[in-house]
């Protein structure tokens, strides 16, 4: 791997959940700095249309982390076309909307299914690669590790779950000589952040109630910077903003009986708020726009869901 703080050049680095928002922002960055990238996602359209400019620096493949044959095949196939894998960046995520006694069965699955079985997926597909190349993983996990936000607890769940499937399999490879990060986002200016804000107003509202960073929005652009210099440099955390660390610090404060009054009126005063919103949403899933078809002409191929740049 790159011996700069900065430098990527040479380096091979899969990102899952490449597609859009910041996985796809993460593959530009690393491309920019030198590296070679294999992009996975869902939307074949977007991923050629990421690719395409990009140049013979990337390689793609459409596969779904809830899939284990399909992914395991993907990372197989992405690393054989970059000669090897040193950085894998665990990415794909979702969420849905609802509380608990809201939220059905089925949206509460999907992203355990996604944000955290998916990450053990991408983990175990991956560590075959990580172990010849003495690699490094990024989970990109959220700020949301460590603050539990009413109707979000699909969300919650997943991602402190993510840390720490993270922290044990950084326990397990490093004999190895493999290392492992986790990234610790806050708000970041995607889709899934837009489409939180303009489908329920009142969760907009809570999020500017909350101290600081949690009421905070970063730039996808300066999101990616902040991970792919963590990466450069094979950060075991990476705080985006870098505020983010007091939430990581003071995570038992924020949830002791000092903090509870205050976070028991705030959940008082949104919470019937944010359930009536959902409720007239009609809905609990989040419907992120149609990704918009490539400009480029699609490479040919015998399934029509890889297009590999030699």
């Amino acid at each position: 791997m790159a011996q700069s703080s900065h430098d990527l050049t040479g380096t091979r680095i899969i990102v899952t959940g490449a597609a859009r928002g910041l996985g796809e922002h993460i593959a530009r960055r690393a491309v920019a700095r030198g590296a070679r990238v294999g992009l996975i996602g869902l939307e074949p359209d977007a991923l050629e249309k990421l690719a395409h400019p990009l140049g013979p620096a990337t390689v793609w493949r459409e596969a779904d982390v809830r899939d284990g044959v399909a992914l395991r095949r993907a990372m197989d196939e992405c690393a054989s076309e970059l000669g090897g894998v040193d950085v894998v960046v665990a990415n794909a995520g979702v969420l849905a909307y609802g509380t608990i006694a809201q939220i059905d069965e089925t949206a509460f699955e999907r992203v355990i299914d996604i944000n955290l079985t998916g990450t053990f997926r991408t983990a175990k597909y991956a560590t075959p690669h990580l172990i010849a190349s003495r690699g490094h993983l990024l989970v990109v996990a959220s700020a949301l590790s460590f603050l539990a936000i009413g109707s979000m607890a699909s969300y919650n769940a997943s991602k402190a779950g993510a840390e720490m499937l993270a922290l044990a399999y950084r326990t397990e490879v490093a004999h190895h000589g493999v290392t492992v990060g986790i990234a610790h986002p806050s708000w970041v200016d995607t889709d899934i952040t837009r489409g939180i804000d303009s489908d329920i107003p009142s969760f907009a509202e809570l999020k500017r109630r909350l101290p600081y960073p949690g009421n905070a929005t970063t730039t996808v652009d300066a999101a990616a910077t902040s991970i792919v210099d963590g990466l450069a440099g094979r950060k075991s955390r990476i705080y985006v903003p870098r505020a983010t660390i007091l939430a990581a610090v003071g995570k038992s404060f924020l949830h002791s009986p000092v903090v509870w009054p205050l976070a028991r009126r705030l959940a008082i005063a949104t919470i019937p708020r944010i359930e009536a919103d959902i409720d007239r949403l009609g809905r609990v899933d989040q419907r992120l726009p149609t990704a918009p078809s490539p400009t480029s002409t699609q490479c040919p191929t015998s399934t029509g869901t890889s297009c590999p740049r030699p």
